[in-house]
């Protein structure tokens, strides 16, 4: 029994499943937004739809692992993942990624829709092949580029609701995943300035260890200054009210600060401080956007008419 439930641990460690989370939270936001204020939510499929998005990327997470096997051997970070110490061999995560991936499209074409499952199935091929398999180890730019495979899940969940059939809803969608794209740069860019020893001894181009740790503390300001505009469009598009607007300028301020302090850091701890920031913020900040949505008309029925009718 103990053999069994270790085995269990093993794989689920494959999922990454604190990331997973994350993932499918910014999906169930997408779509929540997507239902309008007041009306019913399509609970049946919100939930078959955020099944199908977190097996997918459960199945991207472990392709990951598989990919990443010498590279998670050499970093401290790393060097306890099952493929890592041998704890799962590549066959049998093999299996396990494609058996994930095959029960999530089965539930999105089955029970939510096809533009759904697409959309996922192409997002897992972003982040499993084009970013781990080639991008994270040919560029510095790689969590650049290959970010926008991580920003797509508020647009999963909201083409789960709606299919994408409303005047705004890839305007709108769009707009979420514009957030995390430029989100994600000073997010995993931080964590890299911290572990950028282990990304060196596993020969990564990770910006701090091709550009040095000044150049990259710069473009962590630079991308959290732009994270600040793209924070306020949802409000500039009347996606949302002055509740978002106030909760995200002072996410925003409290992100700047962290990045203007980073440029002369108190320690070499605080970039693992502001990483940690970073995943509070997006967070903060989608609840802030899902707040407004839903309570504001109910304070303020005249808000309605800012919210486009899908």
């Amino acid at each position: 029994m103990m053999e069994r439930s270790s085995r269990l641990a093993q794989y689920w460690a494959v999922t990454k499943p604190r990331i997973v989370a994350l993932i499918v939270f910014t999906a169930v936001i997408g779509m929540l937004l997507a239902v309008p204020p007041g009306a019913p939510w399509p609970w049946g499929r919100m939930l078959a739809a955020s099944v199908g998005i977190w097996l997918a990327a459960a199945s991207a997470a472990a392709i990951n692992h598989l990919l990443d096997a010498r590279i998670d051997r050499l970093m401290a970070r790393t060097a306890e993942r099952p493929l890592a110490t041998g704890a799962l061999r590549p066959p049998q995560v093999l299996v396990f990624a494609l058996l994930l991936a095959l029960a999530s499209m089965a539930i999105l074409l089955h029970w939510v829709n096809a533009l759904c499952a697409v959309l996922t199935f192409a997002g897992l091929i972003g982040y499993a092949v084009i970013y781990t398999g080639f991008l994270k180890r040919a560029t510095p730019q790689n969590i650049v580029i290959g970010g926008l495979a991580g920003a797509v899940p508020p647009l999963l969940g909201w083409a789960a609701v709606t299919g994408m059939q409303g005047e705004w809803d890839w305007a709108h969608a769009l707009l979420l995943v514009l957030i995390i794209f430029v989100w994600t740069p000073p997010h995993f860019w931080a964590l890299a300035i911290f572990r950028r020893e282990d990304y060196a001894r596993a020969l990564v181009p990770m910006l701090p260890v091709t550009h040095g740790v000044t150049y990259t503390r710069w473009q962590i300001l630079l991308y959290t200054v732009l994270l600040v505009v793209a924070s306020v469009l949802p409000w500039v598009a009347h996606m949302s009210g002055l509740f978002y607007l106030g909760g995200a300028l002072v996410l925003g301020a409290v992100f700047l600060w962290h990045a203007w302090r980073l440029l002369d850091p108190p320690d070499e701890f605080f970039a693992m401080r502001t990483f940690r920031y970073s995943i509070v913020y997006l967070m903060a900040l989608f609840a802030f956007l899902l707040l407004d949505h839903w309570l504001l008309p109910l304070l303020t029925p005249t808000a309605l008419e800012f919210v486009p009718q899908p």
